[in-house]
């Protein structure tokens, strides 16, 4: 977030976790970097669609220009995929756009031998877990009035897929 925050100035971050102890870290990184464009961090549950109380009361960020989302819908129960897009629905502004990262499947095969391992892994973890495919995120998308407009290949197998109104 740093990184980011320091390379694009004009616009203001709203990091978040689920995690308090992630959280408390987030804004340690925060105060250090001393930029002015990084909030305080909020914790977020993306199983709520509402996400957290202060967005739900206009007390934290609205009309969203992006959401950047990296390595959650996979070590997480579908619930969480479908807050995210509800989220992400409703907080974005017209022209916003959501970026998910992480491995994805194609057409329900995965990308590579890796990700086939990792998603055997996960699943064995806990069963409400696993690699996603693209299409069945593509639906959620849609139910939130968002569609896939880009996918960008990302090292280690990975992808980066783009949303928009």
């Amino acid at each position: 977030m740093v990184h980011f925050a320091r390379h694009t100035p004009d616009l203001v971050w709203w990091p978040s976790d689920l995690n308090q102890r992630h959280v408390k870290s987030i804004e340690a990184w925060r105060v250090h970097s001393g930029l002015p464009n990084i909030r305080s961090p909020l914790r977020i549950d993306l199983s709520d669609p509402g996400w957290c109380p202060e967005m739900r009361s206009g007390q934290g960020p609205t009309n969203l220009a992006a959401v950047f989302c990296a390595n959650v819908i996979h070590i997480a129960p579908w619930t969480v995929a479908e807050g995210l897009f509800a989220g992400a629905g409703r907080y974005l502004r017209a022209d916003g756009k959501l970026f998910l990262y992480g491995p994805f499947k194609r057409d329900g095969k995965h990308t590579a031998l890796s990700n086939a391992v990792f998603d055997t892994s996960l699943r064995e973890g806990n069963p409400d877990w696993g690699v996603r495919d693209i299409g069945d995120v593509e639906t959620l998308a849609r139910g939130a009035g968002l569609g896939l407009v880009d996918t960008i290949e990302m090292p280690a197998n990975n992808l980066t897929l783009v949303f928009a109104r």
